[in-house]
Order: C-alpha cells, then sequence, then structure tokens
C-alpha cells in the first residue's frame, strides 16, 4: 500500500480545505514545488496534486504548478485531478510528464468520457469518486447527485481504469479517522483497485486500512496530517512495507 502525500493547489499555493470548502482552506506553502520535494525526500513513491480553482473552474488554472512539479521529480509518478474535462487536458498533463489524470465530475457527468479517456490514454485513468453519505459529489463537491458511489464504480470496471480515488467528505480535512468500512466497500463493488482519502489522521489510520489492504486498497491519500504533523510519511510507509513481500 503506498502512502500518497496531497498537494492540493489554489491560487498557486498549497493549502487543505475543510470538507472541500473554497472558503475554509488553510495556506501551508507558497511554493508547491518545495513542498513536492520535501515528501519525495521523506520517500514518497507518488503525489497526488489537486487543481482546486479548476476543479471549480472546470479547467486547469494551477497547470503551470503541476508542470513544474512534474520537471522537477521526472522519476516520480504524480496523479493530478480538478477541471480535467477534455481528452485536450489529459494529453496535455500526460505530455508534461503527469502518469495519471484523475476524472472526477466529468466521470460522473457523463460516465462514457472514462472508456474514451481509458482508450485514448491506457493506464494513464484514475477516476475520482467523492461521496457524502454514499452519494458521489461534483463540481468541487458543490453539488451532491443521486448515484451512488459503488454504482459508479461497477460502471467503469471493463473500461480500463487504473484506479478509483475514493474519498468520504464528511471525514476530509477533519482530522477524524478513516472511514474504513466504506472504502472496503467501495473496494469490493469493484475489482479496480481503490486508494483511500479522505480523514487519516495518524498511523492507527494506516494500520487500519493496511488490516483491509488485500481486499483491493492499493494507497492512502494523505493531507492535513502531514502538513500539521499527526503523521509522519517516511514512518506510514515504513508501516506498509513492513511484512510485505
Amino acid at each position: 500500500m503506498l502512502i500518497i502525500p496531497a498537494i492540493d493547489l489554489k491560487d498557486g499555493q498549497c493549502v487543505r480545505l475543510r470538507q472541500g470548502l473554497m472558503d475554509d482552506s488553510t495556506v501551508f506553502s507558497d511554493d508547491p514545488v518545495a513542498m513536492a520535494t520535501r515528501w519525495v525526500e521523506a520517500g514518497c513513491r507518488r503525489l497526488h496534486l489537486v487543481d482546486l480553482n479548476g476543479a471549480f473552474a472546470g479547467e486547469p488554472v494551477n497547470g503551470e504548478v503541476v508542470t513544474a512539479i512534474a520537471a522537477a521529480h521526472p522519476q516520480l509518478p504524480v496523479q493530478i485531478g480538478g477541471g480535467i474535462r477534455s481528452l485536450e487536458t489529459i494529453e496535455h498533463y500526460v505530455r508534461a510528464g503527469v502518469s495519471y489524470v484523475i476524472l472526477g465530475t466529468k466521470a460522473v457527468k457523463e460516465p462514457a468520457f472514462v472508456g474514451e479517456a481509458c482508450r485514448a490514454f491506457p493506464g494513464k485513468v484514475i477516476v475520482g469518486l467523492d461521496a457524502r453519505d454514499g452519494l458521489v459529489a461534483t463540481d468541487g463537491w458543490a453539488e451532491v447527485s443521486k448515484v451512488k458511489a459503488s454504482d459508479l464504480a461497477k460502471q467503469f470496471e471493463s473500461d480500463g481504469v487504473s484506479a478509483i480515488v475514493y474519498t468520504d467528505i464528511a471525514r476530509d480535512g477533519m482530522m477524524q479517522g478513516v472511514n474504513v468500512e466504506a472504502t472496503v466497500a467501495m473496494a469490493q463493488a469493484s475489482s479496480i483497485p481503490v486508494i483511500a482519502s479522505g480523514g487519516i489522521t495518524n498511523l492507527e489510520d494506516i494500520r487500519a486500512l493496511k488490516a483491509v489492504a488485500g481486499q483491493g486498497i492499493c494507497g492512502a491519500i494523505t493531507g492535513r496530517a502531514i502538513y500539521e504533523g499527526t503523521l509522519d510519511v517516511a514512518e506510514a510507509q515504513r508501516l506498509c512495507d513492513a511484512d510485505q513481500g
């Protein structure tokens, strides 16, 4: 299981939101490239980037920062979400050295686009399913649909999606612990590997996820916890690697 540090980009800065609210953000750094380097030096094997402005605008806004991070660490797999709604945007990011693009709002509103993107960019597409009470939210979490996240995951099974990033919105940025049950349920809903997101606070959360990782959980995204110091990236990754392989 991979520990994946999150770098959320807003107005060119590295921030964290609480429950996805743009007006409830904490700025952790005005140098996202240096922040990326910090996590690389701590031993992370993948980075999770989110263009928060892009998620609301429906197109990339912090693309230059994303490109700079990919260029600074060409060997490191980077995944980016937020405002990716076209094949042109995916192509731009892939050319810039990004390993995976995350389709969120577009995947929910136009599920057929996921298959199209997977065919055009095999192995590069991740679907982000952000749920409140099991129902998928879109447009930077501003809208909650009537679609069950688990039902949507099943739809994408035959498309060739690399992974699903599953976020429990109620837990995100709140430091209240990860929703293990909901994450396992999402992993069991389809054969697509799941990356857990939202609420990861300390090593206990990592232990809890590692205990069920065999059910289809391949990674854990962590943001506020690593910025506020309640979780150490290197220590968490060592825990995941122990007794494996």
